[in-house]
């Protein structure tokens, strides 16, 4: 009769444990697995879009470049010359533009514009300390008055003669770009235009600025 009660109840397993309870606990050891992995692949994915974004920040709103400093329009309200003596003056209006193509402002200080013939003085006019404002542009009205007065030793009389007359503005803004109002970079911007007088009609024939 005992044997027959023996037979009844088999023994359990000697670990202690059924194999529904071994199973689930690889399910459970699997699935954090799993869930560490999922976790290194987005902590991975956050590393190189991080570094993509710096990267990208780097090469455009962080790049300082060199602001430009440039002649606009100009309007001839009075021109004279005399090839005989030889001699001429002149007034009139343009624009000195400072483009800045940066993601921050430009602050620069006060400049002159130099205007030359063959190299001599013949103009000036002053540029007033201001600024450029984020990807935009500056742009300052001037009177200019021109003078051959102080030249000397040049060939100015025949280049009268040909009816044209060409000279040359040069300038120097120095300055400093602020990038995120915590970055700032030290940028000096130069002017060199070249510009032809008609002195028949009395207008501007061309105006090239580098």
């Amino acid at each position: 009769m005992a044997e027959k009660t023996n037979q009844a109840y088999p023994l359990a397993p000697a670990n202690g444990y059924t194999r529904s309870d071994a199973e689930s606990l690889q399910s459970a050891d699997e699935l954090k697995r799993k869930k560490r992995t999922k976790l290194a692949i987005y902590i991975g994915i956050f590393i190189v879009f991080q570094i993509l974004v710096i990267t990208a920040l780097s090469l455009t709103v962080m790049k300082v470049k060199t602001p430009k400093v440039r002649l606009g329009n100009i309007n001839v309200q009075n021109f004279n010359s005399a090839p005989a003596t030889p001699s001429f003056d002149a007034t009139f209006t343009t624009q000195i533009k400072v483009k800045n193509t940066n993601f921050g402002p430009y602050k620069y200080d006060a400049a002159i514009v130099t205007f030359l013939y063959q190299g001599a003085t013949v103009g000036q006019v002053s540029i007033p300390k201001s600024k450029a404002g984020m990807l935009s542009t500056k742009k300052i009205d001037v009177e200019v008055s021109l003078s051959s007065s102080a030249l000397s030793g040049t060939n100015l009389g025949s280049e009268l003669n040909s009816g044209v007359l060409t000279l040359n503005s040069a300038a120097k803004l120095t300055g400093k770009v602020e990038l995120m109002l915590i970055m700032k970079k030290k940028k000096s911007s130069t002017m060199d235009c070249t510009m032809a007088f008609d002195l028949s009609s009395k207008t501007l024939k061309s105006l090239k600025c580098k």
